[in-house]
């Protein structure tokens, strides 16, 4: 028999890190990740609103530009503009520029740097473009008609329109100018407040992540509280089920472990104490009659009378051993292995091989006609296990009946015979492991009370059972009775 026990291992010094700290931190790091892209996300949206903004405000004021050029007239003498100085001096008094914008007029004049005409109010960037007289010259100087000068003092988003004197080179520029540093600055305020109040999710995240992983975890911590006080002496410990989620799932599935456990190591004990007590007897006998033998005065027939009866009580305890290891064997699942059987064949084997146990008056009533889905051997081994126990408890030409019947989606093997019956009181323990009735009339208590375990776990194997019917008349014997399902319910 082997012994199981159950053991709880001890926190070493160096622990991993807890189950709530480490939910804690992955919920940390998957908000701090959430909140930062969505931060990002919000920067990068408004940043490039600012820039789509600025691009249609430069667009819109060198489109009034052109127009103008191609369109308008000079208020002074009605004709359209040949000057071009006199164009932006015109169009510039008639514009009002936006925050952070410049208008400019920038004209070439010979030996000199582009000069220019102004439309704005002060701004409050360091240095504005119409006080910048390089960025001016490089601005009028390019090819290009919008672009973005970089500054030490700021960025600069330009356009511009070149006007040039009856169609020469251009002596002329219409500049607009954008600084969108006060309105990254905006942006990047937003950005650093979005960020604040991350920080302050993720603090609030903390706590609340903390209470609620905690109180997820409570029951698993009263589940490894359990375990650490689980003792082979003590398993009595439950844990209290609360809510319906996983984690009462794993309690419940936890408190029936402990329920198997606790079936099993009391079943050990009990199943340990009765195979002491009935081996101890027969040792006993053994060694007590082995300290006798060799006497000076023991004749030879006395000698062959011990060791026949040393013989026989080590033959006896070889059959509870086996006995032992066939209910053993009963609590794996390959103790059976069923196979389409012929019931009339399997009844009529059991009779054949029962009629050999003794001499009575063997019969076999009714056999059932069909196939099921049973371990021939082991169903052999409980018949004749069945028949023996009759055999045991009648004597010669008294009547031992063996049959098979169906009974709906099940079918029914008996043993029935005429001895004196089990006593009412006897009925609920004989299946018992090394329990016997009280003696039946007349009968031979040999064994050591296992035959009927080993049938009841042959028919359990099978999803069944065995069951005591009640007589049926005075003096009308026992009927031991497997009913087991056919394959089809199995």
């Amino acid at each position: 028999m082997v012994r199981e026990t159950v053991t709880t291992a001890e926190p070493g010094p160096a622990r991993w890190i807890s189950a709530r700290v480490r939910i804690l931190l992955w919920l940390l790091v998957v908000m701090a990740v959430a909140l930062a892209a969505v931060a990002m996300t919000t920067r990068s949206v408004l940043v490039r609103d600012v820039d789509h903004r600025i691009a249609r405000l430069l667009a819109q004021e060198t489109s009034e530009f052109t127009n103008f050029e191609e369109q308008g007239f000079d208020p002074e003498t009605g004709r359209p503009f040949t000057d071009p100085d006199r164009l932006i001096h015109v169009f510039l008094e008639r514009q009002y520029a936006d925050n952070d914008e410049e208008l400019l007029g920038l004209v070439a004049r010979e030996g000199l740097s582009p000069a220019q005409r102004v439309q704005q109010r002060e701004i409050p960037v360091e240095r504005p473009l119409h006080k910048d007289g390089a960025a001016r010259r490089a601005i009028f100087e390019t090819d290009e008609a919008t672009g973005t000068l970089h500054r030490p003092e700021g960025e600069i988003r330009w356009a511009k329109v070149s006007v040039a004197r009856h169609g020469g080179e251009p002596e002329a520029a219409f500049v607009v100018a954008f600084h969108p540093g006060n309105e990254l600055a905006r942006v990047d305020e937003v950005f650093r407040l979005m960020l604040a109040i991350s920080g302050v999710a993720l603090l609030m995240t903390t706590g609340i992540g903390w209470a609620v992983a905690g109180r997820i975890l409570k029951p698993v911590r009263t589940v490894r509280a359990a375990a650490a006080q689980l003792t082979e002496q003590d398993l009595t410990q439950r844990i209290p089920v609360q809510g319906r989620d996983d984690v009462a799932a794993l309690a419940e599935t936890f408190n029936a472990m402990l329920d198997r456990l606790e079936r099993a190591f009391a079943a050990q004990r009990e199943f340990v104490d009765d195979a002491g007590h009935e081996l101890r007897t027969p040792i006993t006998i053994v060694r007590g009659h082995l300290e006798l033998m060799g006497g000076a005065t023991e004749s030879a027939a006395e000698r062959e009378e011990t060791v026949r009866l040393v013989t026989d009580e080590l033959d006896r305890m070889s059959r509870i051993v086996e006995d032992l290891l066939l209910l053993a064997k009963a609590e794996r699942p390959d103790f059976v292995t069923p196979a389409p059987v012929q019931l009339a064949e399997l009844t009529a084997d059991v009779f054949v091989k029962a009629r050999t146990l003794g001499e009575r008056d063997w019969q076999l009533p009714e056999v059932a006609d069909g196939e099921a889905g049973l371990d021939a051997q082991r169903i052999t081994q409980a018949m004749v296990q069945l028949a023996q126990n009759a055999v045991q408890h009648t004597t010669a030409g008294q009547t031992i009946r063996i049959g098979s019947r169906l009974g709906g989606r099940r079918v029914e093997l008996y043993v029935a015979d005429s001895g004196p019956g089990v006593q009412p009181q006897d009925a609920e323990v004989i299946f018992d492991r090394f329990r016997r009735g009280t003696a039946r009339r007349g009968a031979r208590t040999t064994g050591a009370g296992l035959g009927l375990s080993i049938v009841r776990a042959i028919a359990e194997g099978h999803r069944g059972g065995v069951r005591l019917d009640p007589p049926s008349g005075m003096d009308a014997g026992a009927t031991f009775v497997l009913d087991l399902p056919l394959e089809e319910d199995r």
